[in-house]
This record gives C-alpha cells, structure tokens and sequence, in this order.
C-alpha cells in the first residue's frame, strides 16, 4: 500500500479503506486458523497467508463446497508457522529510491519534439 494510484481524495480514501479491509480479513483467517490448529495467532505467517488465500480463490470460487473448501484453506493457512527467531533485528530502510530521471509531465510526442 506504500503507492496509492489514485489522485482524487474520494478515490485516495476508498483505496485506504479496501487496503484496510483486505487486511482485516486476512488477520482474521490467520486467526481462524490459529484457533483450529491451537497455535498463538502470531506465529502464522502473513505471507504465507497471503499466497495460500490468492491460490485458492479459483477453488472457492468453482463449484466446491464452501465448507470442505474453507476447512482446507485453514488448515494450510495453519501449515504455514514461522520460525522460532531469536535475536532477529531487521532495520527499517526504503527499497523503492528515487529515480535519477525527471517525470514525464507530457505526452511522449512533446519530449520527441522538443528533441528535434
């Protein structure tokens, strides 16, 4: 979510919100699954989470039972534990840095004739 496409603020704030609410539900499956397996919730993996939840939209979305379909979800999200890491410290550092070119403010054919 660090780039948001949209400049309108109506846009901007409805973009904030469907991040937010996609990250609520993920937490929430994260813990469903948590409560299944009888783990402590933080030590499910968010990306795992992720990846498993984007590999089985097209199974929930075809003709499986929901039922059969969510329990296989929770308990691969629930397969996905993280690692016992002690003393592990990750600074904080920003991977996207800024570029050493202008922007392009016009369409192409501006610059392509200004160059010639």
């Amino acid at each position: 979510m660090d780039h948001l496409r949209c400049k309108n603020p109506h846009r901007v704030r409805n973009e904030f919100y469907m991040h937010l609410l996609a990250y609520n539900l993920l937490r929430r499956v994260m813990a469903l699954a948590a409560i299944e397996a009888k783990v402590p919730p933080w030590q499910i993996s968010f990306k795992g989470t992720l990846q498993t939840l984007s590999n089985f939209l097209p199974l929930l979305a075809s003709c499986m039972p929901l039922e059969e379909g969510c329990a296989a979800l929770l308990s691969s999200v629930a397969a996905h534990l993280v690692g016992n890491r002690p003393d592990r410290y990750e600074p904080r550092r920003i991977k996207r840095r800024p570029k050493s070119h202008k922007l392009l403010q016009h369409p192409r054919k501006y610059y392509q004739s200004r160059m010639q």
